[in-house]
């Protein structure tokens, strides 16, 4: 069985109000790859593939964001961005979230670490994963490395995900392909393989 997972393509990474762009960070290509998950989440559910959204959220206080996230962006608070229940910790609209969706909350890059993601992919009889999102040599990158250290096999949609430069967003495609973290492929070919192959049980 294949999940799509959709890491952190929240308003405050996203969208050009959200907390990480007003901080001076915004994210090169953000809109096309927002553009490119909503193909991929519509293409998931045509075919009952579970989708699971990602979330990177702190509590009030930013008591769990920890001395190295805090210092990549030392004045996330003084905004109250990235906030648990805020409209820039939210998925941002276009992708249509749904309060019945599969939303994993995480306060570190790795989606795995401290969340519930690996034992909702093991309820759900996940075996590969197909991977999306922000930031690609951050969350993304991490989140896919963590994967494969779980025995998940991975493929990642590179035109579903932003970094801050394209540079960056180049380096970590390459990374997780040539190092065989992950088979990358565009959402085209998602979108194609999806209509035209039954979901694997």
């Amino acid at each position: 069985m294949k999940a799509l997972v959709v890491i952190d393509m929240q308003n405050g990474f996203c969208h050009p109000d959200g907390s990480l762009p007003e901080l001076g960070m915004p994210l090169s290509g953000a809109q096309e790859a927002v553009g490119n998950t909503a193909i991929a989440v519509a293409s998931a559910r045509d075919r009952g593939m579970p989708v699971v959204f990602t979330r990177h959220v702190y509590r009030p206080g930013y008591h769990d964001e920890g001395p190295w996230l805090a210092g990549q962006t030392p004045d996330l608070a003084s905004l109250g961005g990235l906030l648990a229940g805020s409209w820039d910790g939210d998925v941002v609209d276009e992708l249509g979230r749904g309060a019945e969706d599969l939303v994993v909350d995480k306060c570190r890059l790795d989606a795995f670490q401290w969340t519930s993601l690996e034992p909702l992919l093991r309820g759900l009889e996940v075996t590969e994963l197909v991977a999306c999102g922000v930031v690609t040599n951050f969350c993304v990158e991490t989140t896919v490395r963590s994967a494969i250290m779980r025995d998940f096999e991975v493929t990642l949609l590179e035109d579903c995900c932003a970094a801050q430069t394209p540079r960056l967003q180049r380096i970590g495609i390459e990374v997780m392909r040539d190092c065989g973290f992950a088979t990358v492929i565009p959402i085209a070919e998602f979108a194609e393989s999806v209509t035209k192959t039954p979901m694997a049980a």
